[in-house]
């Protein structure tokens, strides 16, 4: 017969490896630096980001914050990359609405679940898209592009950074229900989008307002309206789309913390916890918004709710419009 100290041994034992001990080895998390990655190339807007985020979470956590670039197939090689590592929280993503509700109804394989493969963490930031147009294009409201364009159906072409990128589908939004059509051109990026609008050779897309404020300062573009549902304090005097005949239009660029499905909730809860305390602070709370950006921290059971209703939003919309990257 077992004598009662190896019972009890072997119980503990059994207990450390389960959902119990998983807590216990979490109690101190995080021992060592986290890695966060970011699905898209050094020096854009998400990485700008996630670099500044993650040197605050890092004074919160007590460890490094590693941001690891992984760009590529629409965020799907970084959120990939995060579907298959160890869940134990130090292994983060940044991904954004393509990563979490856009690419499963874009594409037609996908290589993760994103309900079944992670845990979300918080909401981070949305991002204020514009509709901006080349001087070129003869109108000042969204009352004159409705004129123009149903004038001269198809003639009017609009950029986007890419096929079921946020900027892309408000533009497709807008024309769905304002009843237009206009001739999309895909661009691999902001960068070869903006280098198009501003000589106007594309005269016309949604913006965020980080790309667009230097050339709207210069007057190289001007703006027609604002896809958020209120105006922004940046641009008091830019109405929105939905103030301009289109009550409830609305459209964001956003991201959000997710970390491998089976990440213990002490790893969890502890990640939550400090981008909280990163967001409430004054001073990096001012510098987002001077560049457009809504700091939007939520529980993980907020962000999976609204990861869910941005996937049904969206699903409709590329369904009904036949939108696909393929």
């Amino acid at each position: 017969m077992p004598h009662r100290r190896d019972i009890l041994k072997t119980a503990l034992g059994l207990a450390m490896t389960g959902p119990l001990g998983s807590a216990w080895a979490q109690a101190d998390y995080p021992t060592r630096p986290v890695r966060l990655i970011v699905p898209y190339p050094a020096g854009g807007g998400t990485d700008a980001f996630a670099r500044m985020a993650g040197e605050r979470l890092a004074q919160h956590l007590g460890q490094a914050v590693i941001v690891d670039n992984k760009p590529g197939a629409g965020t799907m090689i970084g959120a990939d990359l995060v579907a298959k590592s160890p869940a134990d929280g130090y292994t983060v993503l940044l991904g954004d609405t393509g990563t979490y509700a856009v690419n499963r109804s874009l594409f037609q394989k996908v290589p993760y679940d994103v309900e079944r493969d992670f845990a979300p963490v918080s909401l981070t930031a949305r991002f204020a898209l514009l509709l901006v147009a080349h001087p070129s294009l003869e109108v000042t409201s969204v009352s004159d592009l409705l004129r123009v364009a149903k004038a001269r159906p198809g003639a009017v072409n609009y950029a986007s950074v890419g096929i079921g990128s946020p900027h892309h589908l408000a533009m497709e939004l807008f024309k769905r229900q304002a009843g237009l059509f206009m001739t999309h051109i895909a661009y691999r990026g902001g960068a070869p989008a903006v280098a198009d609008l501003l000589p106007g050779r594309v005269p016309l897309m949604f913006l965020d307002v980080v790309s667009a404020a230097q050339h709207l300062q210069a007057g190289k573009i001007k703006v027609l309206g604002m896809a958020s549902p209120t105006r922004l304090a940046q641009l008091p005097n830019v109405p929105t789309v939905a103030e301009q005949g289109f009550p409830g239009f609305e459209a964001w660029a956003w991201q959000g913390l997710a970390v491998p499905a089976g990440t213990p909730t002490a790893a969890i809860q502890r990640l939550n916890a400090a981008f909280g305390a990163v967001a409430a602070e004054p001073e990096f709370r001012s510098r987002m918004a001077e560049m457009g950006t809504e700091l939007i921290p939520s529980s993980p059971a907020a962000m999976a709710a609204y990861v869910k209703a941005e996937t049904d939003k969206w699903g409709r919309l590329i369904r009904a419009n036949k939108i696909s990257a393929e």
